[in-house]
């Protein structure tokens, strides 16, 4: 059963809710992403290599979770149960990092352990919010992607006010401030999921399931299955320290996800294993997109603290507020992507998946490639225009809206009703090696040479700008790999578009 109950917009009513909802959680994960890398270098004093590293670490285990969050989602907890018990792990993550600034005690392992619960909350949270929003529409309702559509507006709105709002309290006044400003976004998040719980009650699998009520010793096994998520904390803390075993998670995550989904496709018969395999394609595909998209939280920020010029009309825009192009033109071009796709589709000349992906990936190196031209106008202290940065944003973020909620809902197209939950997981774990990825990218970029030693600024800026130069000629050639690909991609498809 779908929510057939619309607004003005023709949407069902819960899309709404769940906007709100997510807007917040994204106001409280970026407004902890906007200033970790510049708090890991400044407070904590690790170097660019090492914060770099953290960062994608922690990122990549943010997206990994929702691999474990959906599938107990699935089987045990029902949507619901799995976001409320994400949004309250989140907001006492989000306050446990508060021990790492200097004001209660720059207790680095209080950082670390609000980076796991965070981890393990955003696991539960992040993939079924999305899985409810693909259930309050029928099969085959073209006002899907148009849903995603802004339902990723608000994910942006959300990342709009974080990468104002916090980071200019977190640098201007202390990163204390900001942090308890991302933690109080949560717990409004949760408020606003649960008091209009009415509004997407109809969509399936809410409620925690039979297996879920099951009786396991003295507890409920949903009862179990949330203390147990506390111990998943510790995990996190390690692997977050000791980041060197993530390329093997992740890699062994993989390998069993894309088993699985294979396994499971061959059950459902031949369509859905074909389906299955297209899903595993454009997860290699997105992690690609990713781990370049990325560096705007590591090396992308530490150039605009090092190397671009921010001031504006005398006030010094701070570092990590250059991150707040990308949810700005996501807004600006948001409503227009999601009128433009029902138009296309109406007149019939709607770009198929795959292309969709390799125009998104396109642009993205084409904003690496934008750094070149900035280049040219840098002053005597190697500080290039502020507006390098606004046309890479702009088009990373053009890109982005080629790629990203046209993913999330090919994934609801993609997957069997029985594995929407663990299908929309395994999407989230490209995110994960994404993240991960970038974060070993950032590592080769900056503001030290290969022998440790820091850079002048001027040998900074050629560091910085041969790095995104190769970045960008890579990721050009992969999009005409892409394109070249359509045909036998869209036949895997089965006509999913």
């Amino acid at each position: 059963m779908t929510d057939t109950t619309t607004v003005p917009s023709g949407h069902p009513k819960g899309l709404y809710t769940l906007f709100f909802s997510e807007m917040w959680e994204r106001f409280c994960y970026y407004g902890m992403r906007v200033l970790l890398t510049l708090f890991l270098v400044k407070s904590l004093l690790k170097g660019d290599s090492e914060a770099s590293l953290i960062y994608g670490a922690y990122t990549a285990l943010i997206y990994a979770a929702p691999v474990l969050g959906g599938r107990m989602a699935d089987k045990y907890l029902g949507y619901r149960y799995a976001i409320i018990l994400g949004a309250v792990l989140m907001a006492i993550g989000e306050f446990l990092i508060l021990g790492a600034t200097e004001v209660f005690g720059s207790n680095e392992a209080f950082m670390l352990m609000g980076m796991g619960a965070l981890i393990v909350g955003n696991g539960y949270f992040k993939a079924n919010i999305s899985t409810i929003v693909g259930k309050l529409y029928e099969d085959g309702d073209p006002r899907r992607d148009s849903g995603f559509t802004i339902f990723y507006i608000g994910i942006n709105i959300g990342a709009l006010m974080a990468t104002t709002i916090v980071a200019f309290v977190g640098e201007t006044y202390g990163f204390e401030y900001g942090f308890g400003l991302a933690g109080i976004g949560m717990l409004l998040g949760l408020a606003i999921f649960w008091s209009g719980r009415d509004n997407y009650s109809a969509a399936e699998g809410l409620d925690i399931t039979e297996d879920g009520m099951k009786t396991v010793g003295p507890l409920k096994m949903y009862q179990a299955i949330s203390i147990g998520s506390l111990a998943l904390i510790p995990l996190c803390y390690f692997l977050i320290s000791q980041n060197q075993w993530m390329t093997y998670l992740l890699t062994g995550l993989f390998v069993y996800i894309a088993f699985s989904l294979v396994q499971a496709g061959i059950k459902e018969g031949s369509m859905w294993r074909d389906r299955m395999i297209a899903l595993i394609i454009f997860m290699i595909i997105n992690t690609v997109f990713w781990a370049c998209f990325e560096q705007a939280g590591t090396s992308l920020t530490l150039f605009a603290d090092r190397n671009v010029s921010r001031e504006i009309l005398g006030w010094t825009m701070p570092a990590s507020m250059t991150q707040f192009f990308n949810p700005a033109f996501i807004i600006i071009f948001g409503s227009i992507f999601s009128v433009m796709w029902v138009k296309l589709d109406q007149i019939g000349k709607n770009p198929s998946i795959p292309m969709k992906f390799a125009l998104g990936i396109l642009q993205l190196g084409a904003g690496f490639l934008v750094t070149l031209v900035g280049l040219q106008f840098a002053d005597e202290q190697a500080m290039v225009p502020l507006l390098t940065l606004v046309f890479l944003y702009m088009l990373h973020t053009t890109g982005e809206l080629f790629l990203s909620p046209i993913g999330l809902s090919m994934v609801t197209k993609l997957s069997p009703k029985s594995m929407a939950g663990t299908a929309m997981g395994a999407w989230f774990l490209s995110f994960a090696m994404a993240n991960y990825l970038g974060g070993i990218i950032a590592s080769f970029t900056g503001g030290h040479g290969g022998d440790g030693e820091s850079l002048t600024p001027q040998e900074g800026l050629a560091q910085y700008t041969d790095i995104f130069s190769t970045i960008g000629l890579v990721l050009v050639a992969f999009a005409v790999l892409i394109a070249v690909c359509n045909k036998p991609l869209n036949k895997l498809m089965h006509g999913v578009r």
